[in-house]
């Protein structure tokens, strides 16, 4: 079963999706390509509570997956996107990450490039496919008409090149990754781009466990050396403190959200500022759908984590 991860929430992002998954079914089958929101009628859909639902559907999926193609674009990634590569990459999956951004991103203005904002992206996935160059216009005159011409030529070149991809990935042997039995007493903290560090976090769960682990890739000389350390570190503790404070969850946080699901590690999300969004028929949510029941508890301050770790 393959996997087509991406924004949801306008019919540009789902279109795309679809063309993704329209490509990947053309040569692996219509039953083998599970997508998002069409294969679980999302608009349609009825349950009494709408987005666990949902997030219970695609985790059933998530669980069967032989591959994943997984599409971000911008500097704000989808954090259901991240959560479901988190979740792959946990298990082993292949992921191909297919995007047509043609910005790149770093630390400082002399410090290493990284594909993402967040390069902890760059060391999960399996092969990235960015397309970063409009295609040729083909017999279009009119400027717009050929302007749209070039950017779906675009698409299509890099919706091919990531179906190969993922194809490809897939029929290697998979290599699970290597979790240590999680140590007791341990918890990660994963801090958000977007606030300051936690500081308050961090000495409220001091008084619940013995250790608070801290990622190291963003200040790093070789920032996807320690990616890999981070990701590492944070599978082999037994709590993830998960700060989602942002636009959207900060990559990281997401991506973390989702191995935790796949591993059956505890995790929390900490959100000072709740915001809410809607959609029709769906409770509200504080966060992405993935990332609310993807975490096992949310919480709002020092007090709160500490009552949760101690839980």
């Amino acid at each position: 079963m393959y996997y087509v991860a991406h924004r949801l929430f306008a019919a540009h992002d789902r279109s795309l999706g679809a063309l993704v998954a329209r490509k990947l079914a053309d040569q692996a089958g219509h039953d083998a390509v599970f997508l998002p929101f069409c294969d679980t009628d999302e608009e349609d859909l009825v349950a009494p509570v709408k987005g666990r639902r949902l997030f219970e559907l695609d985790q059933i999926r998530l669980r069967t997956v032989t591959g994943m193609i997984a599409v971000l674009h911008g500097p704000s990634l989808d954090d259901g996107v991240c959560m479901e590569i988190g979740y792959a990459a946990a298990l082993g999956v292949p992921v191909v990450v297919l995007t047509t951004d043609f910005q790149t991103y770093s630390a400082g203005e002399q410090t290493d490039r990284w594909e993402f904002p967040d390069p902890l992206v760059e060391a999960l996935a399996t092969r990235i496919v960015r397309v970063d160059r409009l295609g040729k216009s083909g017999e279009a005159t009119d400027r717009f008409d050929a302007f749209a011409a070039r950017n779906a030529a675009q698409v299509e070149l890099a919706t091919t090149a990531a179906v190969n991809a993922v194809l490809t990935a897939s029929q290697r042997p998979r290599r699970l990754p290597v979790h240590t039995v999680a140590r007791p007493g341990t918890a990660f903290l994963e801090p958000s781009p977007y606030a300051p560090y936690p500081t308050a976090l961090h000495e409220a769960a001091l008084t619940q466990v013995s250790a608070i682990v801290a990622p190291s890739r963003f200040t790093a000389r070789d920032s996807l050396v320690a990616a890999r350390s981070d990701w590492d570190a944070a599978l082999q503790t037994e709590f993830l403190v998960l700060d989602v404070s942002g636009p959207e969850s900060p990559p990281g946080a997401a991506l973390l959200a989702g191995a935790a699901v796949a591993l059956g590690r505890r995790a929390a999300a900490f959100q000072p500022r709740p915001t809410y969004t809607h959609a029709h028929g769906r409770e509200p949510n504080w966060r992405n759908l993935m990332i609310q029941y993807g975490t096992g508890a949310r919480v709002g301050g020092p007090q709160s984590l500490a009552d949760w770790l101690a839980s």
